[in-house]
């Protein structure tokens, strides 16, 4: 019997994916739960696993080649005399449905595919051994490599997060001059743990700014998986009725806090997250979403953080019962998160969960700015750069303090501008006069 494999749905709003790579090749024997093909979705990288056993007869896509979801990838044939029969079957298919090869590199030879089908990040909880459960945790192109160096992953110790066996590791071990590449863990263009404080030092502009880049000028380069799917969410935004309020809020007694306690891994980012998340504790309308029966009041307090990321596009790590987490542990909790969202090995619920999000522009010395809608949310927070002010102070003199413009973008269908005031003049009063309770 011939089985397809199909492009698996990875995520709520996955429409197509692209072959990272394959893990087999055609005429490999493959097992039933045996990871075949890694996926980039439009947020992930996932390892996707057989649904069956039998030998890989032939892939209809290849690496760098996209397919829409429910498409055929590959062909798996029970029995060898099976296999001439998927091949003529793949050609059927490949002619009444071309694939469409992604501009963003040049497809390389189709190296194998498998039997996939339910996809399981495998990287996210692996061991130091890079295994885990008996399967090995590699980046896609610490497999290639280690194919092209006969090397043996098993029993090889991963330097990527959680273990994750990257390319590096497998030059190391097979001798080679160690070469980062692309796939290697880079420093990210603006990675959050963005301190709304610029005179931070370990905030400097230099290691949040985007890195430059040889644009390819004259040319059209089309969207990369993840790039997509920010179009269609945002275009998707834009159906709904926004409107925005601005607050002025005094960082003064943040900045001195932050300072006593970042020794301890504390980060500005999990600060302004907790503080956010406690003050929406009183306002549930702001963390509510949206439905055509009414108002969704959620349970849970799940705040997400827009970052950039390299080569285009953004995701939002999500920190989850933001509210109920101590200061340290939601700090450790963000570090964790936006290490595993570079090597793209965030498990969809860790990015598609929030009901509150954050965009943090601070660090590039913004002074205000407005932010966009997610889908599926009730508001967005702007936060600008925190600056020294002259101001009038409360005696009728004239003192400098720190202070730095927030902006709420909210959903004017269940939200309205006296329920988004009130959340900012109460996040504002924790922040300037109690934000030592953050850390209880």
């Amino acid at each position: 019997m011939i089985h397809e494999i199909f492009m698996p749905a990875l995520s709520s709003t996955m429409t197509e994916g692209k072959i990272v790579s394959w893990t087999k090749s055609p005429g490999d024997k493959v097992e039933k739960g045996e990871t075949v093909v890694v996926v980039e979705s439009d947020k992930a990288d996932m390892d996707v696993e057989s649904f069956y056993e039998g030998i890989l007869a032939t892939i209809v896509v290849g690496e760098g080649e996209v397919a829409p979801v429910g498409g055929t990838i590959a062909l798996l044939a029970e029995t060898e005399a099976e296999i001439e029969e998927a091949k003529q079957k793949a050609q059927q298919q490949q002619q009444g449905q071309p694939q469409t090869a992604a501009a963003s590199e040049t497809p390389s030879t189709p190296q194998p595919t498998p039997a996939a089908a339910t996809a399981q990040n495998g990287a996210s909880q692996a061991a130091a051994s890079g295994q885990n459960g008996g399967r090995i945790v590699a980046s896609p192109r610490a497999r290639k490599l280690a194919k092209e160096l006969k090397v043996d992953l098993n029993g090889l110790h991963g330097s990527g997060p959680y273990g994750r066996i990257v390319a590096e590791d497998v030059q190391a071990a097979a001798g080679q001059p160690v070469q980062p590449t692309a796939t290697a863990v880079a420093p990210m263009p603006s990675a959050p743990a963005p301190s709304a404080v610029p005179s931070v030092p370990a905030q400097a502009p230099t290691t949040t700014a985007p890195a430059a880049t040889s644009a390819p000028l004259g040319q059209v380069v089309p969207f990369n998986t993840l790039q997509g799917a920010v179009v269609r969410n945002m275009t998707a935004s834009l159906q709904v009725p926004t409107f925005h309020v601005g607050y002025t809020i005094t960082t003064d007694n943040l900045d001195a806090l932050y300072k006593q306690i970042k020794s301890k891994g504390v980060t500005m980012t999990g600060l302004l997250a907790k503080a956010v998340a406690v003050t929406l504790q009183k306002h549930p309308l702001l963390y509510a979403s949206y439905t055509e029966q009414g108002v969704q009041y959620n349970s849970n307090i799940n705040v997400a953080v827009a970052v950039a990321m390299p080569g285009g596009g953004l995701i939002t790590p999500v920190m989850r019962d933001a509210d109920q987490m101590d200061i340290y542990s939601l700090s450790r909790s963000w570090k964790d998160l936006v290490a595993r969202s570079r090597s793209k090995q965030l498990q969809p619920e860790e990015y598609s969960t929030g009901t509150f999000t954050l965009s943090n522009l601070g660090m590039f010395g913004v002074d205000r700015f407005d932010a966009i809608l997610p889908p599926g949310q009730g508001s967005i927070l702007a936060i600008g750069a925190s600056r020294p002010q002259v101001v009038a102070t409360d005696d009728g003199m004239m003192g400098v303090k720190r202070q730095m413009q927030v902006n709420i973008t909210c959903d004017h269908r269940i939200i309205y501008g006296a329920d988004a005031a009130a959340f900012l003049k109460d996040l504002a009063d924790l922040i300037e006069n109690n934000p030592q309770s953050l850390t209880l």
